[in-house]
């Protein structure tokens, strides 16, 4: 998926009206697809629902695939704040091993449970589906090198791994019938495949 690009840094500053008018409209617009599926979810429709001028959605998202991307951004700083300072092992505090296995894990089961919102969020123009946490790369990387492994190259390594957590996986996965539910049989699948990669490659390393 190609966004959201969630900032590891500090976030920019955010007006107080202006933040609480994004709340207000990400929290109508989940409201709006729990009750009628993303297709209910319209610029036009968001705005009069959550009593706000069209002209501040337009603002605030810029297209119908912003209001989906900005969800998607705001639950990918959720899984962030997880990854970062939460509970092992997907957090600090298990071996890089486990929480590599972890991390795809859970991020496998982010981009199956997001699926329908990241379809929504993609442009017109875009052939990817755009979910993409940039901590990725950075994080598999980190966890390569704290392993030692011995290969040539751990940052192309760490590369192809993180790739395979992101679009090409996206695409995969809503290619199937089975993947439109959150918790499916691909994703279980895929969560195993991933599992028993890393699993390998770790055997596969310096005893």
């Amino acid at each position: 998926m190609d966004l959201p690009l969630v900032p590891l840094g500090k976030p920019r500053g955010e007006r107080a009206d202006a933040k609480r008018n994004r709340l207000r409209l990400l929290a109508t617009a989940r409201r709006m697809m729990a009750e009628g599926g993303p297709e209910s979810v319209t610029m036009d429709a968001l705005a009069e629902r959550a009593g706000l001028g069209k002209g501040t959605v337009f603002r605030r998202f810029g297209t119908r695939a912003g209001i989906f991307r900005a969800l998607l951004e705001e639950e990918a700083v959720r899984f962030q704040e997880l990854v970062l300072a939460g509970p092992p092992p997907l957090g600090p505090g298990a071996g890089p091993a486990e929480r590599l296995v972890a991390y795809g894990r859970v991020r496998i089961g982010f981009l199956v449970d997001n699926l329908e919102v990241a379809r929504a969020a993609m442009e017109r123009d875009s052939r990817l589906p755009a979910v993409q946490v940039d901590m990725t790369f950075a994080h598999v990387r980190m966890l390569l090198r704290q392993a030692d492994l011995g290969v040539r190259d751990p940052d192309s390594l760490a590369m192809q791994l993180a790739a395979a957590l992101e679009g090409p996986l996206l695409l995969y996965v809503s290619s199937g019938r089975d993947a439109e539910a959150p918790g499916s049989e691909a994703g279980l699948r895929l969560a195993d495949a991933w599992q028993d990669l890393v699993e390998r490659l770790f055997r596969s390393g310096p005893k």
